[in-house]
């Protein structure tokens, strides 16, 4: 297990039945940017059972953070649920990921999308000094079924405006749109239809998503990153990558389970 760092849990939190997130300790060695991934996962018979999970926590923190579903029969995350503090945790060395700010253009407004435990790898980015440097807005939007799913709210609205380093540029430049499908809500409805509409950035107050303007990253369900793939192209939104930076991004590794 030379590829994978043993840590100790530092913290949980149940957020519904089927919602929790876990700290961990951070060594020293580890490097990874916002928005990144990396495996996570327990040994189950003597042999390491990895998932890739996206790092909640900014890359400057002491610690790692991570949110995860909860699958009763999930060959990892039936187990994982479980976790208490001062329990191991394998973390893998490396963290990869294509939601990374350089894989875009410059631009006006960055659209972070995240459906479900999709919110993660953007919670790092909306701690990223260098997100505020490079965007006049950055609009954290967030789709799950129920309210009570909608993890890190608290955080969002109420924690992350009063930050030390990055307070000022938070309450100047974050907008949080929380969207719900299954209850009433003061969003109600899928992100995508939100879009199509322009009912999201008219509720923000923001221009329609355009190509030539505005960034995006997208990180869910294989069915949200599809249907928002061909809203985009539909829109002419081009792709980025390492090689060469486009207007979106999406995350095709990060996978529910």
């Amino acid at each position: 297990m030379s590829a994978l760092f043993e840590e100790e849990v530092l913290k949980v939190r149940h957020w519904t039945d089927r919602l929790f997130s876990f700290t961990t300790t951070r060594s020293p060695s580890f490097r990874y940017e916002n928005g990144q991934f990396t495996m996570i996962g327990l040994p189950v018979n003597g042999k390491p059972l990895l998932r890739a999970y996206s790092l909640v926590s900014p890359n400057y923190a002491e610690q790692l953070e991570f949110l995860s579903i909860k699958v009763q029969e999930g060959p990892l995350t039936s187990k994982l649920q479980h976790l208490k503090v001062g329990d191991k945790v394998l973390v893998g060395k490396k963290a990869t990921g294509t939601l990374l700010i350089d894989n875009l253009l410059p631009g006006r407004n960055l659209f972070l999308l995240g459906t479900g435990t999709g919110l993660a790898p953007f919670l790092s980015i909306a701690k990223d000094p260098a997100a505020y440097e490079r965007f006049d807005k950055i609009v954290l939007v967030h789709g799950c079924r129920f309210a009570n799913e909608l993890a890190y709210a608290d955080e969002i609205e109420n924690s992350l405006p009063n930050d030390e380093l990055l307070g000022e540029e938070i309450r100047a430049k974050l907008l949080y749109y929380p969207t719900i499908t299954r209850e009433p809500f003061r969003n109600g409805g899928r992100i995508t239809a939100a879009l199509a509409s322009n009912k999201l950035t008219d509720t923000l107050g923001l221009a329609p998503l355009e190509a030539t303007q505005d960034r995006v990253m997208v990180c869910g369900s294989p069915a949200f990153l599809s249907d928002i793939t061909e809203l985009l192209r539909a829109r002419s939104f081009i792709e980025g990558s390492s090689n060469e930076p486009g207007s979106y991004v999406i995350e095709k590794a990060f996978v529910e389970r």
